[in-house]
């Protein structure tokens, strides 16, 4: 069974994931052994990427989550923290800064 994503066929988790995201994920995570400057021309391209889609970071987020339900659920059965209450005090006339 042969799956397309968009017209293209996505053969590996990671043509998955590039076709999702329309980058490279080495984009994002970088490879092992890349010298200063392509790091440096990398996360320009990156930035300027978000500068063009700011809301890429929110797709990704949703794509990560969708997935994890759907294909490892039992990674979301998390038990929240307990954290402890903290009382704001009033600002405004007459409060200390």
């Amino acid at each position: 069974m042969r799956t397309y994503v968009g017209g293209h066929q996505a053969v590996s988790d990671t043509d998955f994931v590039e076709l999702a995201l329309g980058t490279p994920v080495e984009l994002w995570l970088g490879v092992e052994g890349e010298s200063e400057m392509e790091r440096a021309a990398r996360l320009a391209a990156a930035r300027d990427i978000l500068a063009d889609h700011p809301d890429l970071p929110d797709l990704v987020s949703q794509v990560a989550a969708e997935a994890i339900e759907a294909y490892a659920p039992e990674l979301l059965n998390v038990v929240p923290l307990s954290r402890p209450v903290r009382r704001r005090r009033p600002r405004g006339k007459g409060a200390a800064a």
